[in-house]
């Protein structure tokens, strides 16, 4: 299991810790990934996905995984990801159909 978020691609970076006295070595920053279930307003369907925190808060801002999901670039998504936007996708289109 990588440590990437599912959702946005953020992974490791690779910096300097330094001391006080100047002396740099080389240090891991690791994203806070979260095991998450969101569920889907318009299929109704469960998604289990492995985001950072600040992904979190960035879905709760917008209104939701739907819409993250809409908005979001598709080439930094895990291919799950990816299979629950085309669900979505295919689903709207359904019920835009229906209602026309």
């Amino acid at each position: 299991m990588s440590r990437r978020c599912e959702l946005t691609g953020v992974g490791v970076l690779v910096g300097h810790k330094v001391s006080h006295s100047n002396i740099k070595t080389k240090k891991r920053f690791l994203p806070n990934l979260v095991d998450v279930t969101f569920l889907s307003d318009s299929t109704g369907l469960q998604f289990r996905l492995r985001v950072a925190a600040k992904t979190l808060r960035s879905v709760d801002h917008v209104g939701g995984i739907d819409a993250f999901l809409l908005q979001s670039d598709e080439t930094k998504m895990s291919d799950a990801a990816r299979k629950a936007r085309t669900l979505i996708k295919k689903k709207l289109a359904e019920t835009a159909a229906a209602a026309a």
